[in-house]
Parts: C-alpha cells; structure tokens; sequence
C-alpha cells in the first residue's frame, strides 16, 4: 500500500468516531481522516473522486448499522464499480454484532480484510495501519 496519506471512517456513532480518531492520532499515522456519517455521503464522495481522478483512501473502517445507506449497502454498491474493486483498497468492518453470520457475509466482499468488534484495540489498530 505504501505510504498512507488518509484513511476513512464511516460511521453514524460520533463517540466511536472520536474515539477512533484520538486512537489513529495516538500511532505513528500522520495523514488526513475522513469522516462520512452514513454510507450513501462516503459512496457517492467515492464516486466524485473518481471521476476527478483522485485515489480513495485505501483503509476504509466501516460500520455495518447506519441510516440511509447502511455498511452493506454501500459494500454492495463499491463492489459494483470495477475500478473501485480493482483498486488496492482494504476494508475492514466494524461492528458491535456478535453474530457470526454477519462475520461471513462480510468476509464474502473481496475488499473487506476483516470483520472487528468495536471497540477497536490499539493492537489492532496498529497492525492495520502498519500493514
């Protein structure tokens, strides 16, 4: 992946995604953060940066449970674009879900790296954004 330069966080919790971020500020991770509240904004920003040319963030931290588009929604609809999935993307869901069904299905998407449990660990956490 080289060198990271943004990732993404889309999620509807605003005390998740502070505590994600005070966690991603607290590695070594030096880039930007972008926030989307819900799937269909950080879908169709996607869409838009493509078009433009622009590159997606590559670690994408996405929650499954989210008004208007939820987290399978929208892996449904990036997987839907050949050049996103073409793409060196990682997707890693995160969820309060302890169903293992839901762990399945998400390892079923070709972009999803893996499925964690909220909170995310600092461990966890590093490896992500040192692989």
């Amino acid at each position: 992946m080289g060198k990271l330069e943004n990732i993404c966080i889309i999620d509807d919790d605003p005390i998740f995604i502070y505590g994600t971020k005070r966690l991603i500020k607290e590695t070594s991770y030096q880039g930007d953060i972008e926030v989307y509240l819900n799937g269909e904004d950080a879908f169709l920003k996607f869409k838009d940066q493509l078009k433009e040319g622009k590159i997606l963030p590559p670690i994408i931290f996405l929650d499954l449970n989210m008004p208007i588009m939820t987290g399978w929604e929208f892996l449904d609809a990036i997987h839907k674009i050949p050049e996103i999935t073409s793409m060196d993307l990682a997707v890693y869901v995160l969820s309060s879900s302890i169903d293992p069904r839901d762990t399945q299905k998400a390892r079923d998407y070709e972009l999803v790296k893996d499925f964690i449990s909220k909170p995310i660990a600092m461990d966890v956490l590093e490896r992500i954004l040192n692989t």
